[in-house]
């Protein structure tokens, strides 16, 4: 049986063959970008004269790429204006036991990503998960693993719940004439594999995952900074407790002062309620005050902050460290007129690691001090190259949200996926929409917009859509086809389990877009040759490509989880083999079931 596969295989089919294996072979033993080596491979096989130019060039045009691309917009007006923020701040809670803590984050994480990209929801999660464990006392390695499987569990519950379901919905289209896939038709089979999942980990994660330090921990900053802020009028902490306001127990922050007219408060009742006006002085390392600095309901203090010409939303943090030659050394901050001189503003100072007394505008400077510097994003071009600082830098991810329009982008949020899932809209359709929405309903800006979108993530979707075109226009997978039902003698499920398999190994060992688009003319080859259903071979693949558990580069979310949970590629094979196992025996058992071959 090997040998009459074997015999089917033409030149160009070996060719395709061996491109396809050192492409794997380049990304499992080097540090080559993925869309490097599948670019170059795509290259390679135009060249070859395997693939006409329409047909290298096809993945590039497809519908399920296309709409990962605009889905990333769309993503980012939620993002820039604080509304995933506000739901991931306000569903988490202060629960009791790990057990809870872990279904009490799982949840909401699935439910997200069930609707958005998984990349940027755990992105989004990572800093929340790690200040939430610091207040409940959990080791972040105990949650971050979930973080980044419940976003997994999600993303195969609908079809825009991850890129590799609408990767595959447009091969589908591309194969059957424009038959597309419903919205929730995955979440059949996904459902159940994300409930499954979730009590594994709920069950089974707390003795399967290290409790260990992070890179953070281990390499602490010790640097703090003095945060002054105000509750202006309006803010909906006017009339709330401090308790209750939640601004009483922070992570690596302290509320140290509370200023009411000329009245200084430094033992700050938790039942003391806010009022307009109030200004509260914080304590805390630099991750805290960004975090304190883009709380809805709370604005920087500093008496010089609003005569910045831009809008809040179009500034971003900046430190800076005072040099010897700064013309404002032994002067204050108000006094040296630092906002006319620099026109930015001094929100919060650092001082040997202590926190230095009295209010911004009163402090002092000294060479050596650490300025955190609230300013237009021009302020470190103008300054990187002077003689008053000597370093200059932005804070990543500090540019204050649009919290009024969070309302906004949740409306437009739920519109793409009504006009998705009542088929008023394809899903393309419905996401350039939303797209169009976000930005002109300004949820963000054209840039952040731009900048958002992983481009290299859509090259290697593109060229790995042109590998697998490769694949099947040479004969390649036809024969791989054939191979399979030699070894399973036409025996459907066989079948069935050697596909899922396959994309299992694939995924773990390259990336889980180019798994999908690899391992699909494969599978309906061989539905085909069967002469049955191709629905439960592309259910298992959408699962199986999306199912990767036991490596941390097998699925991005999982190495965006590797550095600040402190794991080990060890920590990934003890818990993720039983639950890749756990979920295929789920999705192999129900797919023929739900589709019948």
């Amino acid at each position: 049986m090997l040998a009459d596969a074997l015999s089917q295989l033409t030149p160009a089919a070996w060719f395709t063959l061996a491109t396809v294996a050192t492409c794997f072979g380049l990304l499992a033993l080097t540090r080559m970008p993925a869309d490097f080596v599948f670019l170059g491979g795509l290259v390679v096989l135009l060249v070859g004269g395997v693939l006409s130019t329409e047909q290298a060039l096809a993945g590039f045009s497809s519908s399920g790429m296309i709409t990962v691309g605009v889905l990333y917009v769309v993503v980012t007006g939620l993002q820039e204006t604080g509304g995933l923020s506000w739901i991931s701040t306000h569903v988490l809670g202060r629960p009791t036991g790990p057990r809870r803590a872990q279904l009490r984050m799982m949840l909401p994480v699935t439910g997200l990503s069930a609707f958005l990209n998984n990349t940027p929801v755990v992105a989004m999660f990572i800093p929340v998960v790690q200040e939430w464990c610091r207040r409940i006392r959990v080791s972040p390695s105990r949650m971050l693993i979930p973080l980044s499987y419940a976003s997994i569990f999600g993303g195969i519950c609908t079809l825009i719940g991850t890129s590799t379901n609408l990767v595959v919905n447009g091969m589908v289209q591309a194969r059957y004439d424009g038959l597309s896939l419903p919205i929730f038709e995955i979440g059949k089979l996904g459902l159940p594999c994300a409930i499954v999942g979730t009590l594994f980990m709920v069950f089974a994660a707390h003795r399967l995952l290290p409790a260990r330090k992070t890179l953070g921990e281990v390499f602490e900053n010790p640097r703090e900074y003095t945060l002054e802020l105000e509750v202006p009028a309006g803010s909906l902490f006017n009339g709330v407790s401090i308790e209750k306001s939640g601004l009483r127990h922070l992570p690596g922050a302290y509320l140290a002062e509370l200023i009411r007219d000329d009245q200084v408060v430094s033992a700050v009742s938790p039942n003391t309620l806010l009022q307009a006006g109030d200004r509260l002085v914080f304590v805390g390392n630099i991750d805290s005050v960004r975090e304190l600095y883009k709380q809805i309901g709370l604005q920087p203090a500093s008496d010089q902050l609003f005569k910045l010409d831009a809008p809040r939303h179009q500034r971003c943090l900046v430190e800076a460290v005072v040099s010897d030659t700064c013309p404002l050394v032994n002067r204050t901050i108000r006094n040296g007129r630092f906002r006319n001189v620099y026109n930015a503003v001094v929100i919060a100072v650092a001082r040997n690691g202590e926190r230095v007394q009295g209010k911004i505008g009163d402090i002092v400077l000294r060479p050596g001090d650490t300025l955190l510097i609230e300013s237009h994003a021009g302020f470190i071009p103008r300054q990187k190259d002077s003689r008053d600082f000597y370093l200059v830098s932005s804070v990543e991810d500090s540019t204050p949200r649009r919290f009024e329009r969070a309302p906004l982008a949740m409306v437009v949020l739920a519109g793409m996926v009504a006009a998705s899932a009542l088929g008023w809209l394809s899903m393309l359709k419905a996401a350039m929409l939303a797209a169009a929405a976000m930005l002109l309903l300004r949820c963000c800006s054209p840039g952040q917009a731009r900048r958002a979108i992983e481009w290299n993530v859509l090259l290697v979707i593109a060229a790995a859509l042109g590998l697998g075109v490769a694949l099947d226009v040479s004969g390649a997978a036809g024969a791989i086809a054939s191979l399979l039902l030699g070894i399973v003698r036409d025996h459907p499920w066989g079948a069935l389990v050697m596909v899922y398999f396959v994309t299992v190994l694939f995924t773990e060992t390259v990336t889980n877009n180019a798994a999908a688009a690899l391992v699909f003319p494969i599978a309906m080859n061989t539905a085909e040759r069967l002469g049955v259903s191709s629905m439960p071979f592309i259910m298992c693949i959408m699962v199986a490509a999306s199912a990767s558990f036991a490596t941390p580069i097998g699925y991005q979310t999982n190495l965006m989880v590797y550095g600040p949970g402190g794991y080990r590629f060890s920590d990934y094979l003890r818990i993720g083999i039983p639950l890749n196992l756990l979920i295929a025996t789920v999705a192999l058992s129900l797919a023929p079931v739900i589709w019948p071959f």
